[in-house]
């Protein structure tokens, strides 16, 4: 199985648990892929229909391709009079199909559907809405604060632009590389 590229499009959550006692929540998503973990930006709504609307891309390497099991995403509610934050609740995404298919088919991509949300009491409330795609073979470029995925290709690794370099340099070095002068070519 090769490495590449999860794009996660976190769209929206509707029917959670709205935590603070008083004021409108302000609802973020952590986003858990392996060891990597991203927190989205914060959502002003109300518990019955959240919309985020962001792109987070966790770039995977063959081994992390392999092992990985679920994304883990926990929605969390920052408290109005309070620093600290409210679990909200949880959702469990389960990624072999993804994958695997995708390493089979050189690119998937799941359209946002919806994952129901887990509370502390392991009951069900709400659901929250993602879209799934993974790009085998791809690393992720930062232009900015635009995180953009690139495919990457046979020609463009290192060792190959390594391999190059050496042959284009010993080319030159060498006698044949070189232009002969007009007077060098009445010697030979």
């Amino acid at each position: 199985m090769k490495g590449g590229v999860l794009e996660v499009f976190l769209e929206s959550a509707k029917g959670i648990r709205h935590t603070n006692l008083i004021g409108k929540p302000k609802y973020y998503v952590i986003v858990e892929c392996g060891i990597q973990h991203y927190k989205s930006k914060t959502s002003k709504g109300d518990h019955h229909k959240v919309s985020w609307n962001e792109k987070l891309a966790f770039e995977l390497s063959m081994y992390e391709c392999e092992k990985l099991t679920h994304l883990g995403l926990r929605i969390m509610d920052k408290e109005l009079f309070h620093n600290d934050t409210g679990f909200v609740g949880e959702a469990r995404v389960y990624l072999d199909e993804i994958l695997i298919e995708g390493n089979e088919k050189g690119l998937v991509e799941q359209t946002p559907k919806p994952y129901k949300v887990v509370l502390d009491d392991e009951t069900y409330r709400g659901e929250i809405k993602i879209g799934l795609k993974f790009i085998p073979d791809a690393v992720i470029r930062k232009k900015g604060k635009e995180v953009i995925t690139m495919e990457r290709s046979y020609e463009d690794t290192i060792w190959n632009r390594l391999l190059g370099f050496c042959k284009m340099s010993w080319w030159r070095l060498s006698v044949y590389g070189r232009k002969l002068n007009p007077d060098e070519c009445k010697r030979v």
